[in-house]
């Protein structure tokens, strides 16, 4: 039995950071990994990375299953390439799997979608794999949909019944072979070539905006860190990308972490998700994990006003977030900082937060018009609105403005924000660290990709939204 595992490429609308990050399919690669059964063929096919169209590849593919992944933004080009799967091959079999699916499995209630793995994903992936093997052993003339015995742990979402989330690691590394092909190409800004890492799942904090604790329903759990040193001894990539919401959490847990690199001689470079209210807290541990190979922090600043951070439930200070830019500067940390832009913005707080952005010496800021994610508690706060319809989840990207700004037209808050970018990251101090710090050669390469993105804004300037 042929299973295909597909990755399919943003669609042209969203402002995606693809133009300077391509990042390995890591749920796809454990998906893979799950498929261990005599008779049975996984490949992995990054739709970003390849040239040729998706019907090339399965006419010659000729997969009985084809799996697919994606964010809120993928949703209808997953339902459209579930159909295409159908009208090619017929009898071919369709699930779709992803966090999305996890939170709002009903948005891919499609004839041409078989199943939808709404909870323990990969167990339950690798049970449909053995109930279709069994199917096929049984009646080898068959088709193997519609399926001819239910699934104990997975199905299609109702109201009322969703399943209780996966809260365990039990599960094998990876399977990183089924990229190897594309693997030179994963990066993310200036790290390159990247693998990527998962140590927990979930996050124990409260920010109503986020979408984390909605995939794992509110639990946050660890993984072992002897099976995460364990896989980082099979990782060619010297840098590290780990993907947890939040890895720096547990002050002990890091410091472990450090200790058991540092006992098995690894020698990575490390990017992580932190908050800054822990790196503000701890300057001990940020320093001993730098030693460490630590080497840039994503930082979630949100806002420069105390009262958006206390609507957000984010549980940090003003004051943390400028100490923790310090503190990692202090370290030589690479800072990425993310920003909400509140849709009540005044030109005055472009401004004000321009100021205080080149005050803290940022060069890498993501800035986000607020955007209530469908299944998060500040959803039902901003339902009534919403300026873009839910179908069209192409511009559910956290880089289009969903809700109407009240303090100017929506051409102008998309200027605003693009000189705001501009402000920041062309600061002459900014391209003379940047210069300094990674060279001519790789500041162009960002600057190329990048503009994709400035372009896209451009246009909707342009066009008058």
């Amino acid at each position: 039995m042929n299973l295909l595992l597909v990755r399919l490429k943003p669609p042209k609308e969203t402002i995606g950071l693809q133009h300077v990050m391509i990042c390995e399919p890591l749920e796809l690669e454990y998906a893979a990994a799950m498929v261990t059964q005599p008779g049975v063929t996984v490949q992995v096919l990054d739709m970003i990375l390849e040239k040729r169209p998706l019907e090339t590849h399965l006419k010659e593919i000729r997969p009985h299953l084809v799996g697919f992944t994606g964010y809120i933004t993928h949703v209808n080009l997953i339902r459209e390439a579930a159909r295409q799967v159908k009208a090619l091959l017929p009898h071919c079999g369709v699930v779709v799997g992803g966090v999305h699916g996890e939170v709002l499995p009903e948005d891919f209630h499609d004839p041409a979608i078989d199943v939808i793995l709404e909870s323990h994903s990969l167990s339950a992936f690798q049970q449909l794999v053995t109930l279709l093997l069994a199917q096929g052993q049984a009646d080898p003339k068959a088709p193997l949909f519609p399926l001819k015995s239910p699934l104990s742990i997975l199905g299609v979402h109702q109201p009322g019944t969703r399943q209780p989330k996966e809260t365990s690691f039990d599960h094998p590394l990876p399977l990183r072979q089924a990229t190897a092909k594309y693997r030179h190409r994963y990066h993310y800004l200036f790290h390159r070539p990247c693998a990527l890492m998962k140590t927990s799942f979930g996050c124990p904090y409260q920010c109503t905006f986020c979408f984390c604790r909605q995939i794992t329903g509110g639990a946050y759990f660890t993984r072992p860190l002897d099976s995460v040193v364990a896989e980082l001894l099979t990782i060619e990539e010297e840098h590290i990308y780990i993907v947890d919401d939040d890895f720096l959490v547990s002050p002990q847990r890091v410091l472990d972490f450090c200790q058991s690199v540092d006992e098995q001689g690894i020698r990575k470079r490390f990017l992580v998700y932190g908050r800054a209210d822990f790196i503000s807290r701890h300057p001990e541990v940020i320093r001993r994990f730098r030693q460490s190979g630590l080497e840039a922090v994503i930082v979630g600043l949100e806002s420069s006003r105390p009262e958006d951070l206390d609507q957000y439930h984010k549980e940090t200070t003003l004051e943390e977030n400028e100490r923790a830019v310090a503190i990692l500067h202090q370290y030589q940390v690479v800072v990425y900082a993310t920003l909400i832009l509140d849709p009540a913005f005044t030109p005055a707080d472009f401004r004000r937060l321009g100021r205080w952005l080149r005050n803290l010496s940022l060069v890498f800021v993501n800035l986000q018009p607020l955007t209530p994610l469908r299944g998060t508690p500040l959803y039902d706060s901003y339902r009534e609105q919403l300026i873009e319809p839910e179908t069209h989840v192409e511009k559910w990207d956290l880089a289009h403005l969903v809700l109407q700004p009240t303090a100017m037209s929506r051409r102008r808050f998309y200027l605003e924000l693009l000189f705001l970018y501009i402000r920041v990251t062309l600061h002459p101090r900014s391209l003379f660290w940047l210069l300094k710090r990674y060279g001519l050669w790789e500041s162009l390469r960002l600057s190329r990709g990048s503009s994709h993105i400035t372009w896209q804004y451009l246009g909707k300037i342009l066009r008058g939204h």
